[in-house]
């Protein structure tokens, strides 16, 4: 049945980058590593596929359901295609790195593949770009990821953007210390998770009091915080509250542009995580640009830690139209010192490998803006 496939058809989910967008993609990724470069992370690359009890340990087993499977002829071990790079730098700074000085602080770029995309991001292979800042609980570290996430979207040239924050503890604090039982917490969860109002009030009593004004109360930062303030909370998710509030105070001097949001009740995404998350949107792209959040290594019990993911394909879809390098052709025998002067300024230039009759029309053919005529650049008429 498949002998008649067409041989440029790709499976489902996967496609071919091609120019501009592989270039733009590339600058992209350099701009956000740049930034955090410039902040102190340190660039790590682990491989494409791991063992499959190593890659699905700790917050990997969330991806285990998204994750590519098959055997390693070598070892013969089960091994896993990565479908997320988080677990994995987690893996290097616990193992590899366990005697660095902490915080540590570290950054990748690179390509994961899952089994199957979702309605709004239906690739399977996504790049991402991250970092991970590992060994503090500190209130600054998690504005330092969020701040540091907000300037590497911006450096790629991404406007208008926003950050949602949450508690996925939150909820589990509030059910738990109301005494719900694993069906009536598991059906409040539900219910908060489709943002299901009459759903949370069936749950009755003070939990349908307390989980309705939570659900209710997600919005701007600064309406959120004053109507969380006012809930009469037990005291393990007034904590949680009293962290969030001061990770906005932190957070709007650091990153004045950028627009807040809360929903303490969001938790789809973030089941491994320990403590404020967040997904970061712009006005210009449908879909998250990324996500993070406070988590904790090796297999929940390890260092505290915060980091974040960011989507290359959501963030090209994000930019405004990027401007092409312009194109030069060079006629053969021409000027290399003149073609290197101008490569320095900024052209891009196509040598010819044979003589042509009519240089224009070559540099035309060869979708080329100008030509090179002795010293002179010549615009293609």
């Amino acid at each position: 049945m498949n002998d008649n496939l067409h041989p440029a058809l790709l499976p489902q989910g996967l496609r071919d980058l091609l120019p501009p967008d592989a270039t733009i993609e590339a600058a992209v990724v350099a701009r956000q590593m740049a930034v955090l470069a410039s902040h102190g992370y340190e660039r790590v690359k682990p491989p494409l596929v791991e063992f499959e009890e190593n890659l699905l340990s700790g917050a990997g087993a969330d991806m285990a359901k998204e994750t590519f499977r098959l055997m390693d002829p070598i070892s013969q071990r089960m091994i896993g295609v990565r479908a997320d790079m988080t677990p994995q730098v987690a893996r290097i700074a616990t193992n590899r790195l366990k005697n660095e000085p902490r915080p540590l602080r570290l950054c990748y770029a690179g390509q994961v593949l899952r089994v199957k995309g979702s309605q709004l991001r239906p690739e399977r292979q996504v790049g991402q770009v991250g970092a991970e800042l590992i060994g503090s609980d500190a209130v600054a570290a998690d504005v330092e990821v969020i701040a540091l996430a907000a300037a590497a979207l911006a450096a790629s040239g991404v406007m208008g953007l926003s950050v949602d924050l949450g508690l996925p503890t939150l909820v589990p604090a509030v059910t738990g210390a109301l005494g719900l039982d694993a069906a009536a917490a598991e059906a409040a969860r539900a219910a908060l998770d489709h943002k299901d109002a009459a759903a949370v009030a069936a749950v009755g009593g003070r939990g349908a009091q307390i989980l309705g004004r939570l659900l209710a109360s997600a919005g701007p930062a600064k309406k959120a915080l004053a109507t969380l303030a006012a809930l009469d909370l037990p005291p393990g998710a007034a904590a949680e509250r009293q962290r969030l509030a001061a990770v906005v105070a932190a957070l709007q001097p650091l990153a004045p542009s950028l627009a807040v949001t809360i929903d303490p009740v969001e938790n789809r995404g973030f089941e491994y995580h320990t403590g404020v998350s967040f997904t970061l949107y712009a006005k210009t792209a449908r879909g998250e640009l990324g996500r993070g959040g406070r988590y904790r290594t090796g297999n929940g019990s390890g260092e505290p830690a915060t980091g974040f993911t960011l989507y290359t394909d959501t963030i090209l879809r994000a930019l405004p139209p990027q401007p092409a390098m312009p194109r030069l052709y060079v006629p053969v025998g021409s000027d290399g010192a003149a073609a290197a002067r101008l490569r320095g300024e900024g052209w891009a230039t196509i040598g010819g490998l044979a003589a042509v009759a009519d240089n224009a029309a070559e540099a035309k053919r060869l979708r080329c803006s100008h030509w090179l005529d002795g010293a002179n650049v010549v615009a293609v008429g």
